[in-house]
């Protein structure tokens, strides 16, 4: 039995206001066909399948079309987690339909252990493969809250609350397994950071706990779990060095700090009680390149990229000594006619001599709007401790408009 391990589509994500459907549909045809290919009987897909609580039309029809081209294959099962990007409502709404398209959908955690625990059969009826069926386990799904507690505390009950939801399904699991006539494999999915764990700077990893750094360990999984398939990090990576505890990663780049990671899904094929992993590589459906120096440098770049004829989206981070005020004209008239496309450009220099020139629309642009709150502390010389403080509020703020789906539950 061929199992298929992938997370954190965020289909209708973009880039720098550039919408990027066209790579969402390549990655999804491409894993449709994957399937067939690797004759992959189980696909498990381990949370932010949107990157919004609210998809758009075109991110949604991109999402079903795919299921009906999987239920049409060969992979007998999906299995799909909820992420912290995802609505839990919003992706459990069809589910008792997709139930008959052998597509399993668990967007939040149920009432019984049970529910997350699945036994999946062979085309003959078999039992095959138990699938522990996890989402991403938000705070007040696992932790009560107290009058007086402090962010230790927090953090504690937190930790304690994953680790005891994390040991009923596996309890439940070898419930399971006891009734069957002969051992199958057991699977768990999960959605959150494990400590040690590795991420890039502006790849969109939210942090999943407000005001708190919590970071589980490996420990937390049962050793009766043969294999844990994990999203949230968007980096594929194994957690505390356990070849059978890992994340995948994003197939698509969500940063161009992540341009030149490779990008993988994860095959994981269990046969006469062995396994065997194997990671395989994402095409990359739109090439994406950094380019910083000074303007010589940069110009050197740009110009090599041109005579290679290559389809390109840029970020241009200058660096150099002199101002150049009409930075972005200049780059734009460099790239006029080709297939290259610049998505963003950040003026270190401009940037350190005056940031006055914050006022203006431009330099606002490339910032994100954390960077800009930070800013706006230190401008009105607002303390360290108090800074700290404010700034967790703020992004208590941030995360509850995120995730309006909380609201609407």
């Amino acid at each position: 039995m061929k199992v298929l391990h992938t997370s954190d589509w965020h289909l209708g994500r973009s880039l720098y206001g550039r919408k990027r459907y066209d790579e969402f549909d390549a990655f999804l045809d491409w894993l449709a066909q994957l399937l067939e290919q690797e004759h992959i009987d189980v696909l498990l897909v381990a949370g932010d399948i949107f990157d919004t609580a609210t998809p758009g039309n075109r991110a949604q029809e991109l999402y079903y079309q795919f299921l009906c081209r999987a239920a049409e294959s060969s992979c007998r099962h999906v299995v799909i987690t909820a992420g912290n990007h995802d609505s839990p409502s919003f992706l459990n709404a069809p589910r008792d339909l997709l139930r008959h398209l052998q597509v399993y959908i668990a967007g939040s955690i149920g009432e019984r252990p049970e529910e997350e625990v699945l036994l999946l059969k062979d085309a003959n009826g078999e039992a095959e493969l138990i699938v522990c069926a996890v989402p991403y386990l938000r705070d007040r799904d696992i932790r009560s809250v107290e009058a007086g507690e402090t962010p230790e505390d927090k953090e504690r009950k937190l930790i304690e609350g994953i680790r005891g939801h994390y040991a009923l399904v596996a309890r439940q699991a070898q419930d399971v397994l006891k009734e069957l006539e002969k051992p199958v494999p057991v699977v768990a999915m999960g959605h959150l950071f494990a400590a040690g764990g590795s991420k890039v700077e502006g790849d969109g990893v939210r942090d999943l706990y407000v005001g708190t750094l919590v970071h589980v360990g490996a420990d937390i999984f049962s050793t009766e779990f043969d294999y844990v398939a994990l999203g949230h990090l968007h980096t594929a990576q194994l957690v505390a060095g356990q070849e059978n505890i890992r994340y995948c990663g994003t197939p698509l780049p969500m940063s161009f700090g992540e341009a030149s990671r490779d990008k993988q899904v994860i095959t994981i094929n269990f046969n006469e009680g062995r396994m065997k992993i194997t990671p395989l590589s994402v095409p990359l459906f739109q090439a994406l390149q950094s380019i910083r120096g000074d303007w010589q440098q940069v110009e050197q770049q740009i110009v090599l990229l041109k005579s290679e004829a290559q389809r390109v989206w840029l970020e241009i981070i200058y660096e150099g000594a002199e101002i150049i005020s009409d930075l972005r004209e200049k780059l734009d008239e460099l790239v006029a006619d080709t297939d290259l496309e610049i998505l963003r450009v950040k003026n270190n220099r401009l940037w350190e001599q005056d940031k006055s020139l914050l006022g203006e629309g431009e330099m606002l642009s490339e910032l994100d709007v954390t960077e800009v709150f930070e800013l706006c502390l230190q401008a009105h010389d607002v303390e360290d401790e108090q800074r700290e403080e404010l700034l967790k509020l703020y992004n208590e703020v941030v995360d509850l408009l995120n995730t309006e789906d909380l609201r609407a539950e």
